[in-house]
């Protein structure tokens, strides 16, 4: 099955476009000739894009600032684009943030922030658009998890689990709309170059420095891995041929066993 063609009064709704893979992501789709609706917290750096994609592709550009974490503001995405008179036939949930550190010392506001940005909203924004793709027949969803959906992370506990939500979520919607056209997808990217690590409270070089050159993989290339399996109906897709045998491995080992590894290594439970 392949993606909805580009028609003037349709949209990709991409979150997290400000930057990282969601940046990769609308770039991706416009070259691709589709119009793309921006969405994230940071206006200037979404509006900088949008020009960007709407000087070189001639792609129709919108940006709709929005904090993720309200239910009022995913409501008003909703709104503004009904204003406009655009549909979303493609919807790219990749917003994402995590905490970095053992359980006991986290912020509490931090944590339930992060579950409302990579479970909720993407929970949230499915049930306000899925029907309609159902009811036109036609459609597509990119939910951005990670591998670390395979496995336990100690040292990012909510975000791994908060990650093995959205696949399990997005493999139980793809069986649910089978027969529909409406197609669901779930990114899993390994470790990215995108300045996520050091959003999340851990340097870039210490992330680095706990995980082989092997497992990284660029932003623009896990961009268009998301679209191609997009294109081709896939439910699952690990870009890196490292990441996906890792993948594998950490889903048949025990998961114990997983967990003490993976904390002996982790940069921010090196001192806890």
């Amino acid at each position: 099955m392949s993606l909805p063609r580009p028609s003037p009064n349709s949209t990709c709704l991409v979150t997290g476009a400000s930057s990282g893979i969601g940046a990769e992501i609308a770039r991706e789709l416009a070259r691709r000739g589709y119009g793309v609706t921006l969405v994230a917290r940071r206006e200037s750096l979404l509006r900088s894009l949008a020009e960007e994609l709407a000087d070189l592709r001639g792609c129709r550009m919108e940006v709709i600032p929005a904090d993720l974490t309200l239910e009022e503001s995913r409501s008003q995405i909703q709104e503004r684009l009904e204003e406009m008179g655009l549909i979303v036939d493609i919807l790219v949930n990749n917003a994402g943030v995590s905490t970095m550190g053992p359980v006991y010392k986290n912020d509490r506001a931090k944590e339930l922030a992060m579950v409302r940005t990579d479970v909720e909203a993407v929970v949230d924004l499915c049930s306000i658009f899925v029907p309609g793709m159902v009811t036109r027949r036609r459609g597509a969803v990119l939910n951005t998890a990670s591998t670390a959906a395979f496995q336990p992370l100690p040292g990012q506990t909510g975000y791994g689990a908060s990650k093995a939500f959205v696949l399990s979520y997005s493999r139980a919607l793809s069986a649910e709309l089978e027969g529909t056209g409406v197609t669901v997808t779930a990114l899993c990217p390994g470790p990215v170059e995108t300045g996520f690590a050091e959003a999340a409270g851990a340097s870039d070089e210490d992330a680095a420095a706990s995980l082989p050159k092997s497992v990284w993989v660029s932003a623009p290339d896990v961009a268009r891995a998301g679209i191609d399996a997009m294109d081709r109906g896939r439910q699952v897709v690990i870009p890196g041929s490292v990441n996906r045998i890792l993948a594998t491995a950490a889903i048949l080992t025990p998961k114990g066993f997983v967990a003490k590894m993976v904390a002996r290594r982790h940069p921010s439970l090196n001192n806890h």
